[in-house]
């Protein structure tokens, strides 16, 4: 026999619709229980992806109203961006009323897919009532100082007019349109979110989340403990600051890595030809994917400034690169190499003939550079280190 969906499931719709059994009531003495699933963009109709990750939150909320939970399931809809404004675009229409007409489409399926939510609650990101509280937290935020402007390189699609981050960006073209994205120079607004990295990080281990999804948290607050050091520009007063984990180093740094992006290095790019290798090196660097350059897989490429900084300890002349296998996201976008102590400078280092100085010995057997077929990066004994040696 076959399942006469349509009107058995309008019928109990109707009838759960009269009762407001999906309606949390304030007033309930039973406990509260909140389930909120993300907002999906109003630019266009619901998918089958929707039904898909929607059903997660509703099983939730059914099972917790069955066990005598006040459930408070709301929808909303995340309709203040660029997949809301593009839409209307293609569709020659204003985004107002392109995305009013897709949120009644989309309320009317969620509710013909049974759907438990309480429209009472409904939310629309771009509604006056809704982002005004966004607006009061920007300014509050401002008025702390916890929000600043800067320039920086970020991923531009040109056909969307848009910045992406780095997971929109798919083999070098964006998620959305398929076309090929750029690096461009913006001054945008930043938050300063390392003022809370250790709250962040405090709170990590109270929330019951996946461990695999707690690692992506921790990797993305980044937090780092090590030391701020200057190196001189030969030459200049100029100092070149460095953040490092690995101090204990210093003594055997043989050059120095910039990312293409450094603002030392987009100065120098000033006096290059347009023809030049270093510029034709920078413009493919900066326009390659991040998350890849930063891959411990990706081939470590890069080109001699000309240029050498001062070493702070020892005086020593040290060669600046322009790789691409560092980022400006990471410290203060210089890196100290210490390629006999760290696998992405030894791979470096043997590519282009740079040489290494071994700092760290291995206890009870004497590291030999000429031997050496990976960097050394497990505890030992300071060497050639001056008055730390030993």
């Amino acid at each position: 026999m076959e399942y006469p969906f349509k009107d058995v499931e309008r019928k109990w719709q109707e009838v759960w619709k009269e009762k407001r059994l999906a309606n949390a009531t304030e007033t309930s003495a039973k406990p509260k229980y909140y389930v909120l699933s993300m907002f999906p963009y109003p630019s266009g109709a619901l998918h089958c992806g929707h039904a898909s990750n929607y059903s997660i939150g509703d099983a939730i909320s059914r099972l917790k109203l069955m066990e005598g939970y006040n459930v408070m399931q709301p929808m909303g809809y995340d309709a203040f961006g660029m997949p809301a404004e593009n839409f209307a675009i293609q569709h020659n229409s204003h985004p107002r009323f392109t995305t009013e007409d897709n949120i009644a489409i989309m309320r009317k399926q969620f509710n013909i897919m049974g759907f438990g939510f309480d429209w009472d609650r409904e939310q629309s990101t771009c509604r006056p009532e809704y982002y005004h509280w966004g607006q009061y937290i920007f300014k509050r935020l401002y008025e702390k100082g916890l929000v600043y402007r800067k320039k920086s390189f970020q991923n531009w699609c040109d056909d969307c007019q848009t910045v992406l981050a780095n997971e929109q960006v798919e083999d070098g073209a964006c998620w959305r349109c398929g076309s090929s994205v750029i690096q461009k120079e913006l001054e945008q607004w930043y938050f300063r979110i390392t003022d809370y990295a250790e709250e962040l990080l405090d709170f990590s281990g109270v929330i019951e989340w996946p461990e695999r999804v707690m690692t992506m948290q921790k990797n993305w607050i980044g937090k780092s403990t090590g030391t701020k050091i200057h190196f001189l520009l030969e030459g200049s007063n100029q100092v070149i600051p460095v953040f490092t984990t690995r101090p204990d180093t210093l003594f055997g740094v043989t050059f120095m890595a910039l990312p293409p992006e450094h603002p030392l290095v987009i100065k120098w790019l000033e006096s290059e030809a347009p023809d030049s290798p270093m510029q034709a090196f920078c413009h493919k660097v900066i326009n390659e994917d991040k998350i890849s350059r930063s891959a411990a897989e990706t081939t470590k490429e890069g080109i001699f400034s000309g240029r050498y900084c001062i070493n702070p300890v020892n005086g020593d002349k040290v060669q600046i690169w322009i790789t691409n296998y560092v980022l400006m996201d990471y410290g203060t976008g210089a890196v100290m190499a210490v390629p006999a102590h760290d696998q992405r400078d030894f791979d470096f280092a043997r590519k282009y003939d740079i040489p290494m100085k071994i700092v760290i010995q291995t206890p009870g057997k004497n590291l030999i550079l000429e031997e050496m077929q990976a960097a050394y990066t497990e505890p030992g004994i300071m060497v050639n280190s001056a008055s730390f040696d030993g």
